[in-house]
This record gives structure tokens, C-alpha cells and sequence, in this order.
């Protein structure tokens, strides 16, 4: 299953777009925004589209971050799950998030205070690697 996640980038304060969960997988966590590819769509419109979707912004050009692979197993050790997640990264041009869509929130996450959001470390290897490709 194809995932997209985008990374969006607020300069000053510096800070991240972060989502809390609204349904499975993790309700209640918090994480990048994103979702499935839909079939015949590319993955950065996929990206816009969940971005615009689950809170309501837009943004210029997107730049590959990076990918992550979540292989979830059964009881068995059987893979049940198979996600490989496309990161995109932008950077914040104006609008302020609303949450739609399936998360609950959506809130400017100051960069220096990442530990309160109980983050997946994924989630925080892409961040970073956004951080150095847009010198954030």
C-alpha cells in the first residue's frame, strides 16, 4: 500500500504541521499529515490532496524528503500490513491549519519541542531530513 506524508515547514517561529489521528491506525496520535494514494493519482498530488483534506492548506512546490517502510506481522510473524510511505517536504506559505477529514487537530508544532507530540521516530528521521534539505 502506497502511503504519502508531507512535511510543512513554518520558518518563523520555527515550527512543523503536525495531525492527531482521528481513526485507526493510532487514533489520538499525533503525526505528519497524509494518507493513501488513490489509483491513477501521482504521489505529489496525493500529498496536496491529503494536505488540502486534512487541514485545509495549500502549498508550493514539494520536494522529495525521503521514504519509510511500516511491515506490520501478525501473531505468527505473518506480514499482515505492508505501508511504504513517500515523504514529501514544502515549506508554509499563508493560510492557518483547520482539521478535516479524519484528524482531530492540527497545529503548528514548535520545532524545539517535538518531544511533547510522542512522535513515531520515523516520523522524526523524515523531519529531519526535511529540516536539512529546506535549511530549516
Amino acid at each position: 500500500i502506497v502511503g504519502i506524508g508531507i512535511v510543512v515547514l513554518r520558518p518563523e517561529p520555527p515550527a512543523v504541521l503536525l495531525v492527531r489521528r482521528g481513526r485507526p491506525p493510532n487514533p489520538g496520535s499525533w503525526t505528519l499529515p497524509g494518507g493513501a494514494q488513490e489509483l491513477g493519482e501521482t504521489a505529489e498530488a496525493a500529498a496536496r490532496r491529503e494536505l488540502a483534506e486534512e487541514t485545509g492548506l495549500r502549498v508550493g512546490p514539494l520536494h522529495l524528503a525521503g521514504t519509510v517502510d511500516l511491515i506490520q506481522s501478525d501473531p505468527d510473524g505473518r506480514v499482515r500490513y505492508h505501508y511504504t510511505i513517500i515523504d514529501f517536504v514544502a515549506v508554509w506559505e499563508a493560510g492557518e491549519p483547520l482539521a478535516g477529514d479524519d484528524v482531530t487537530e492540527a497545529v503548528w508544532a514548535p520545532l524545539d519541542r517535538l518531544e511533547d507530540y510522542a512522535l513515531w521516530s520515523e516520523a522524526l528521521r523524515v523531519i529531519g531530513i526535511a529540516r536539512r534539505l529546506l535549511g530549516c
